[in-house]
């Protein structure tokens, strides 16, 4: 999916779930690696984490964009867009989008396994195993994959 597309989706969900046009730009954000999308006060702005258009099928997507899309229509509206107030609240269940976003599954290249308690530990880079030892009972540490 391109931003384009995705801008497209943002303002059909919009026009569909709220009655209103959004008005300003959605985008993909590849930064983005806990959250699955942010609105953005500044500027009116929303945006995706790309791993959510990437892993999960349309319908988590779409919950997401009706999550800003919250945020979003009560902060033009006058309203505080907080997560913890009552119109918040109300008008995600209204319009069916998602509290919270789906887990990212981390990218894990390198897997060691503990010799003595057989402790896995994933890691990112690799790491060098003469130095470091295992953290629960200081065993050695051997690559698996």
């Amino acid at each position: 999916m391109t931003d384009l597309e995705l801008q497209k989706l943002v303002e059909k969900v919009s026009l569909e779930s709220f009655g209103k046009k959004f008005q300003h730009q959605a985008m993909f954000n590849a930064r983005l690696r806990t959250t699955g999308g942010r609105y953005r006060l500044g500027d009116h702005n929303i945006e995706i984490n790309r791993k959510m258009a990437d892993e999960y099928d349309e319908s988590v997507l779409i919950g997401i964009i009706k999550h800003e899309l919250c945020h979003y229509h009560l902060h033009l509206a006058g309203h505080s867009g907080k997560h913890n107030t009552p119109e918040f609240k109300q008008l995600l269940k209204a319009v069916g989008g998602s509290r919270y976003a789906p887990a990212v599954a981390k990218d894990y290249k390198y897997v060691y396994e503990c010799t003595r308690c057989g402790l896995e530990y994933h890691r990112k880079r690799k790491i060098d195993v003469r130095k470091y030892a295992c953290g629960k009972c200081r065993g050695k540490l051997n690559l698996i994959a």
